[in-house]
């Protein structure tokens, strides 16, 4: 492991995850910082002041927020590319970041992450039902669109696997975490998910455990 590149993350962080991912695929080995950032620790809090994860520590600078850490990652380690090869799939691809990162985090685990996850880290209660069903319908929506994509490219940008697959997939994942993934419905989008599911940069993220919320059954499993 690296011992001047440091990642400060939650590990049921969808944007953490995005950073995990591109890391893994770019084999840029770095030491892993858990965090509890609801608790706005004070190492946290010092590096970023939104207290927010993710932050990377690479040598003696320090990167704050997952957009701003994919973009160095992809300007100084250029190999894979991760924002495709031609201009038209690097704006498709930095679309689709757009897109998960604002509209299904906003409409889908603006509900299922709250209501399962962050409301029992708070301590605030049982899930509410009605916005436990309105992130699931949202999340339908939006795997449609996904579905829809993958009927017409190898990947969500285009012809090649690029941030849009990984930051699609970090949402989703934990998402998945908490089993609420309708998968058998969408034989297309589980099928892309699989593939990316079963490359090495994945491994960690399946791995991931948090106390006191376990993952559903079939979360690590490469033929679910």
């Amino acid at each position: 492991m690296s011992e001047t590149r440091i990642l400060f993350h939650f590990p049921l962080d969808p944007a953490s995850r995005q950073v995990r991912l591109a890391l893994g695929e770019k084999r840029l080995a770095f030491t892993e910082q858990p965090v509890r950032y609801w608790e706005r620790p004070a190492e946290l809090v010092n590096l970023n002041a939104s207290g927010l994860t993710p932050v990377m520590r690479d040598g003696d600078l320090v990167l704050c927020e997952s957009r701003a850490i994919l973009d160095y990652l992809e300007e100084t380690f250029p190999e894979p590319a991760l924002l495709g090869r031609a201009p038209s799939e690097r704006a498709e691809a930095r679309r689709l970041l757009q897109w998960f990162d604002r509209k299904f985090d906003y409409e889908v685990g603006g509900y299922l992450l709250h209501e399962k996850m962050e409301k029992r880290l708070l301590g605030l209660g049982a899930p509410d039902l009605a916005s436990l069903r309105q992130g699931r319908e949202a999340l339908r929506a939006h795997m449609i669109y996904i579905e829809g994509l993958v009927s017409q490219r190898d990947w969500l940008a285009g012809s090649r696997m690029s941030l849009a697959d990984f930051a699609a997939a970090a949402h989703l994942s934990v998402i998945d975490y908490f089993g609420d993934v309708p998968w058998n419905d969408f034989p297309g989008v589980k099928t892309w998910y699989m593939k990316l599911k079963s490359r090495p940069a994945f491994r960690p993220i399946l791995a991931d455990r948090w106390p006191g919320l376990a993952p559903a059954a079939h979360y690590d499993d490469l033929d679910f």
